[in-house]
Parts: structure tokens; C-alpha cells; sequence
């Protein structure tokens, strides 16, 4: 992921998306092969589902991982204090 970070974060600004955090598995240290990569996003006024969607196929392409991209106005209150205390800026 680090060695990616500034091609992530230039497809993020792209796509309307800012802060975006790793959480889950890769942000624990305990991802393996199959695991998919975890981000938590801030969406910028003007982004929709269709840029979520194609930053979603740039960074599995990139990433050569599974993607899922979670914006952060969406995260359930049962789940947000387990997401955060993971999430680790990019």
C-alpha cells in the first residue's frame, strides 16, 4: 500500500474522495494473499456512486487485491468505533 500511496491518493482526489484510511485485516498487519483491502473515504461535494465505482476498478487494477471502499457518512453506528480505532491514514 505505501508503495502506492501517492497513485491511490492522486486516483482518490480524481474521483472526489479525500482521507482515505486503510482499516480491517491490511491495517492490522494480519491481510494475507486473499485478503481484500479495507478503505474508509470522506466524499467530496460533487462525488456519486459512479466515481466510488471507478476508483473501486483503478485500485484493484492497481492493487492487484479486492477492493472495498467505504465512505465514512455511511458507517453504521455499531461498527464505527471498531472501524476507526483500525484506520490508519494513507
Amino acid at each position: 500500500m505505501t508503495r502506492h500511496r501517492r497513485k491511490i491518493l492522486a486516483l482518490a482526489q480524481a474521483h472526489h474522495v479525500s482521507h482515505v484510511r486503510v482499516f480491517g485485516s491490511v491495517a492490522r498487519g494480519e491481510d494475507d494473499d486473499v485478503s481484500d483491502i479495507d478503505l474508509l473515504v470522506d466524499l467530496e461535494p460533487g462525488a456519486d456512486l459512479f466515481d466510488l465505482a471507478a476508483l473501486d476498478v483503478e485500485l484493484e487494477k492497481l492493487l492487484g487485491h479486492p477492493v472495498d471502499i467505504v465512505p465514512s457518512r455511511m458507517l453504521k453506528p455499531h461498527v464505527a468505533p471498531s472501524v476507526l480505532s483500525d484506520a490508519v491514514e494513507l
